[in-house]
């Protein structure tokens, strides 16, 4: 890579306040990341199907099955107060 990197002017575009040791060590790294991207542009590509994974990845779906719940009712045994389906509370909001 021939280029240096503007640090400050990334800084700025990534709103983050950097101390000096900090901007010499991203630098730095950011240099060795661009470098490795040069790297991999060398390579052949030709016939290569883009990815997005490693490995080819496969939804496992089940069918749905409508069960019926209970959890409804049991929880509701617990209320000090209920009104059909539902907790009965006070009203806290003023209408």
């Amino acid at each position: 890579m021939s280029e240096k990197i503007n640090i400050d002017q990334v800084a700025q575009l990534a709103r983050l306040r950097l101390k000096p040791e900090e901007r010499e060590k991203l630098s730095k790294d950011l240099e060795a990341i661009l470098a490795y991207v040069d790297q991999l542009r060398e390579l052949n590509t030709e016939g290569v199907e883009p990815t997005s994974h490693a490995m080819a990845l496969e939804n496992v779906f089940r069918k749905d099955a409508v069960k019926p719940g209970e959890v409804r009712d049991r929880v509701l045994e617990f209320a000090p107060k209920r009104e059909g389906n539902f907790f009965k509370v006070p009203k806290v909001i003023e209408g």
